[in-house]
């Protein structure tokens, strides 16, 4: 990707969405994590904000974020990386030359409609759950919550009986393992975890249900 207009848009995509961003400074071991702030509509420039604590030593860095189904990859280097005045976390920057899109997911996901609440409920431990549902494919679901909301859900954890509602009338009962559990700061919400999840012990006739609901959404989203 090297049109400016379209780098724009998935650097605003970023910005609006509030998916954390993975900054891997050249020579360094540790992963420094951040989001995109706000993108200037006029000019190629952006705003990237640091986790409280992070810092970026000077040089060369890749960032990476997921854009939608597809993972999107771009450099930057910068002597200083200097912060707006008296905004220690936040780094005025300009636009990448040139961005990387690889799409590794094995399904693509669609992701749900804004405004339109998709819940995954389940009970583990005896404690209920309801989480919001952000993207959901064949191979399993994106969800989200508050960290308080989210206690207990760790990688690995096995979620039996899990009532997952995938559009108006659209319901399905489906075991889960959680194969992903990070941290981010959303514009709306403030700080969430974002939980992703495979699914398990699907039968075959779970599986073409679960493909018929799927492609009735593709189809009724770009009707």
């Amino acid at each position: 990707m090297t049109d400016e207009h379209d780098i724009g848009d998935a650097l605003t995509f970023l910005a609006e969405s509030g998916e954390p961003v993975s900054i891997y400074p050249s020579g360094a071991t540790n992963v420094v994590m951040g989001r995109l702030r706000s993108v200037d509509p006029e000019r190629p420039n952006f705003v990237l904000e640091l986790n409280e604590g992070e810092f970026l030593p000077p040089g060369d860095a890749t960032f990476i974020a997921w854009l939608r189904s597809s993972k999107i990859q771009f450099a930057l280097s910068s002597v200083d990386w200097a912060p707006k005045p008296n905004e220690p976390t936040l780094i005025p920057l300009e636009f990448p030359l040139k961005c990387q899109v690889l799409n590794r997911r094995a399904s693509a996901r669609l992701e749900t409609p804004l405004g339109v609440y998709y819940m995954a409920s389940f009970v583990m431990n005896g404690r209920p759950y309801e989480l919001q549902l952000y993207d959901f494919s064949a191979g399993g679901v994106g969800m989200r919550a508050s960290p308080r909301d989210a206690v207990g859900l760790h990688v690995g954890r096995k979620l039996q009986r899990v009532r997952l509602e995938l559009g108006p009338d659209a319901v399905m009962i489906a075991d889960l393992e959680v194969r992903l559990s990070r941290t981010f700061r959303s514009f709306l919400l403030g700080e969430q975890v974002q939980i992703g999840c495979k699914f398990i012990n699907l039968s075959t006739a779970m599986e073409e249900e679960l493909k018929r609901m799927l492609d009735k959404l593709t189809h009724s989203k770009y009707r």
